[in-house]
């Protein structure tokens, strides 16, 4: 249970890495490699918008989507320095 719990309270607080995200794209701690790496995971999903299930099944046709950004959140949080976790007090799970 307690990994579901990290997983809602991580979908939960996506506003939180708007600031965080910035930072990752701007920073010079960053390499330029790990920010193409996460621009094209982010361009691929904008690009390649194929669902699992469809938009229209209301409720269930957008958690394919939630699902598929916290995927996209959580890799660009584990190549992102230590540091600028620690900054935003960002956790790996």
């Amino acid at each position: 249970m307690g990994k579901f719990t990290r997983r809602l309270r991580f979908i939960l607080n996506v506003k939180r890495f708007l600031p965080f995200l910035f930072e990752f794209f701007t920073s010079k701690r960053v390499p330029m490699r790990k920010k193409l790496f996460s621009s094209l995971l982010v361009i691929g999903y904008f690009l390649f918008p194929f669902d699992a299930i469809p938009d229209f099944l209301a409720f269930f046709g957008i958690l394919d989507d939630v699902a598929v950004l916290t995927f996209v959140l959580q890799r660009i949080v584990k190549i992102s320095p230590k540091e600028l976790k620690d900054k935003y007090d960002i956790k790996e799970w």
